[in-house]
């Protein structure tokens, strides 16, 4: 089974496959890159694990799957502190116009971005249920 790790301080991931390293991608982040997503609206992308929870081939920026924030631990804070999670976390493709993920810039609300080519292969290799472990 691939599992997929997100290494954000360097903008990569790493897709895993039985044997090992099956290819690393260059990405962008949320518009506010350190630290735990918290919060609706704070811009950060989270951090723990998850799993590939869902896929829209319809998405806005491309083709996109997402990643099962928030959990119980992630709801529990947020409601402690009267705030609300957030949530429809991805990876995805699509940049805006002028935005280009492998140059590093954090341009989402929270979502980990990579180039439509990039989405492509991530959605092929990548099916609903695979872990996904995000590092700061």
């Amino acid at each position: 089974m691939t599992r997929v790790r997100v290494y954000k301080g360097q903008r990569m991931i790493v897709l895993d496959g039985p044997e090992g390293v099956l290819r690393t991608i260059p990405m962008g982040l949320g518009f506010a890159p350190e630290g735990h997503k918290q919060f609706e609206g704070d811009g950060r992308t989270p951090e723990g694990s998850y799993v590939i929870d869902r896929r829209n081939p319809e998405s806005l920026f491309h083709l996109s799957i997402g990643i099962s924030y928030p959990n119980e631990a992630d709801i529990a804070y947020a409601k402690a502190q009267g705030r609300s999670p957030g949530g429809d976390i991805f990876i995805h493709g699509g940049p805006r116009p002028g935005i280009d993920p492998t140059n590093k810039r954090d341009w989402t609300a929270g979502c980990i971005a990579v180039s439509d080519r990039e989405i492509e292969d991530i959605y092929a290799m990548v099916k609903n249920g695979t872990p996904i472990d995000i590092y700061s």
